[in-house]
């Protein structure tokens, strides 16, 4: 098996643990303080990804060109900043 090839499963392997931590997180936030860690880090997440959603939009209008979004791309995105705004806010917090 090639370098490149090894490499590329690692990295889909490492984005799918991070969706699959996405998932599990919200569905199981634990007690209060873990609850209020999920909310703050859903919030977030929601707000980076409407603003890359929007310049998406304006970067279509600008160009012309309607470009689909990649869904694999964009949930990927996703849980990474959910997994970064959600260790921020545990760090922060103390959890």
């Amino acid at each position: 098996m090639p370098a490149g090839a090894l490499i590329f499963l690692v990295v889909l392997l490492i984005f799918a643990g991070l969706d699959v931590f996405l998932v599990v997180t919200l569905f199981h936030p634990g007690d209060e303080r873990g609850q209020l860690m999920v909310w703050k880090a859903g919030s977030h997440t929601l707000l980076v990804m409407s603003l890359v959603l929007v310049l998406d939009v304006a970067h279509n209008m600008v160009t012309g060109q309607p470009e689909m979004v990649n869904p694999f791309t964009h949930l990927t995105i996703t849980a990474i900043v959910y997994f970064c705004a959600l260790m921020y806010f545990k760090r922060k917090h103390g959890g």
